[in-house]
């Protein structure tokens, strides 16, 4: 079976001292160890922001032969790479963010140059200037970029935010994918022990994004010819849209803005399926259908997938040709990817 991978991460192995140029102690960084490998046997790297640890990382997110082997030996015949949120810098001045916007993209372009027929990247934009963003999405799909990767909120803004919505309207009429990853995560203080802010947090953030895209006007807002999929299988969503459901019909303060029942908008995203269970897939395919799910990872990070690939090719109640589906055929639409 073909398989493309749409949700893996990367950061480059190094890049301007942004607290030097701009000021400010929270840039993120790296701090690489020298001599120092994790059990694979692959160099080591922490991810600081600011003096403080934020995540140890290893040379796949920045070498591009490292992540091909890997592909190789999964059987991954195609990857997205896409920024981790941390470089987004979404609360920094529009013209610090732009600045990243530029630098990162152009990075990861130089990570896919390494092979350009089986590594694509997603652009990041300075989201809170609606300007900016349009302006570097269109810049970063005319330089090689298959999509745009955003935040599922601005500080305050959800996705139903006014600029939000007329980005996103931006990216249906140039035809450009849209990717929301979860972060910045709710209730950080309930959340800080037990990586509690990865496994219950983004649930959270992704199931927000979703209804309030849904509930906020913004699927009645923006043409239907934009493509948009949200992360880590859209997190709680499909669990829980009974319970959203049941209170758009029973309670008129429960619409928002919607024109329709929150079932009715499941034909207008796509979910990826990093969901990591059976029974979790199956209600996605249930709720979604096989032609709504793209297949990803959050590769190369310990909470992704580490068999790429094997949920899906072991489910048990999917046709081989449902799992082509996932596996790659969506996302070779989704994104506009040659064969």
């Amino acid at each position: 079976m073909q398989v493309i991978d749409i949700h893996s991460h990367f950061f480059p192995k190094t890049w301007p001292d942004l607290e030097a140029k701009f000021g400010g102690g929270d840039w993120p960084w790296l701090k690489h160890f020298a001599n120092e490998t994790n059990e694979q046997g692959y160099s080591k790297a922490m991810l600081m922001k600011g003096q403080q640890a934020f995540r140890p990382i290893y040379s796949a997110c920045w070498d591009a032969e490292v992540r091909l082997a890997q592909m190789d030996a999964q059987g991954v015949d195609q990857q997205i790479i896409s920024a981790t949120p941390i470089l987004f810098a979404y609360e920094k001045p529009i013209e610090q963010a732009l600045y990243c916007a530029q630098l990162f993209n152009d990075a990861a372009l130089e990570i896919c140059a390494k092979d350009n027929k089986r590594l694509f990247a997603m652009a990041q934009v300075p989201l809170q200037d609606i300007d900016a963003a349009c302006k570097e999405a269109s810049r970063a799909m005319k330089t090689g970029h298959v999509g745009i990767q955003i935040g599922n909120h601005v500080g305050e803004k959800n996705m139903d935010d006014e600029g939000v919505l007329t980005f996103l309207q931006h990216c249906a009429d140039e035809d450009i994918p849209v990717f929301v990853h979860p972060w910045d995560m709710m209730a950080a203080d309930r959340t800080k022990n037990y990586m509690m802010g990865w496994t219950v947090g983004m649930p959270a953030e992704s199931q927000l994004s979703i209804v309030s895209m849904i509930l906020g006007g913004g699927f009645d807002r923006v043409s239907k010819q934009l493509k948009i999929c949200f992360a880590h299988g859209g997190g709680s969503f499909a669990f829980l849209l009974g319970r959203l459901e049941n209170a758009w019909l029973h309670r008129d303060i429960a619409r928002g803005h919607s024109a329709h029942p929150p079932s009715y908008y499941l034909d207008r995203f796509y979910l990826d399926t990093a969901v990591f269970d059976h029974d979790a897939l199956h209600l996605l395919v249930q709720k979604m259908g096989t032609e709504r799910l793209l297949f990803g990872t959050d590769y190369p990070f310990p909470l992704g997938e580490q068999e790429m690939g094997k949920l899906i090719k072991t489910a048990p109640r999917l046709t081989s040709e449902e799992k082509q589906l996932m596996l790659a055929d969506n996302a070779r639409q989704f994104f506009n990817l040659s064969v």
